[in-house]
């Protein structure tokens, strides 16, 4: 058992600009006896993480208009060993290779229950038994994944990723607003 898991009510960061779910997933994780701090923008997340270092934080990939992504690079500066799940409706293998990659313990698609939550910040290795698909993606699916990857190459800036696609910006963020297809 690490220090963390040790703490009576080890302190959780929440960060999602959905305040519905932050009220859910709050209260149920306070039920598990986390000490849970909410925030509902990136700027908003970070001044909490400055002022009260959390052990382990829930991030969602897409905060308004903001990367999440962000705040979970400014978390691992702040502790290499805050411990934090990115949370998405909007899964893409692009942005959870960066999510990893930043530093994030693990990436879940919503909707997540409390329980995955948990579960996923106290994973300490990989399923080497997870089911691999026999079936290709659509094509709809690999323009989404294609299109991910453009914006990471571009850190999230939008009209950059639309100039190297060479498309309006405004027609790239009508189709980011469509949730991508499961396959």
């Amino acid at each position: 058992m690490t220090a963390i898991e040790e703490l009576d009510n080890p302190r959780l960061l929440l960060v999602d600009d959905d305040q519905t779910f932050c009220m859910v997933l709050k209260s149920a994780l306070e039920k598990r006896n986390y000490d849970v701090l909410v925030a509902y923008d990136v700027a908003e997340g970070i001044a909490l993480a400055e002022q009260n270092l959390p052990e382990y934080a829930v991030i969602d990939l897409r905060i308004g208009f903001e990367s999440g992504l962000e705040l979970v690079k400014k978390l691992i500066s702040l502790d290499d060993n805050t411990r934090i799940v990115v949370l998405t409706g909007f899964a893409s293998i692009a942005t959870a290779v960066e999510a990893i990659k930043l530093g994030a313990t693990h990436y879940l698609t919503k909707p997540a229950n409390a329980d995955e939550i948990v579960r996923a910040l106290h994973k300490n290795e990989g399923d080497s038994s997870a089911t691999i698909s026999d079936i290709p993606l659509s094509v709809k699916r690999l323009e989404w994944e294609h299109l991910q990857k453009v914006i990471m190459q571009h850190d999230g800036n939008i009209s950059a990723a639309a100039r190297a696609l060479n498309m309006h910006r405004r027609s790239l963020q009508r189709k980011l607003e469509k949730r991508p297809v499961q396959s």
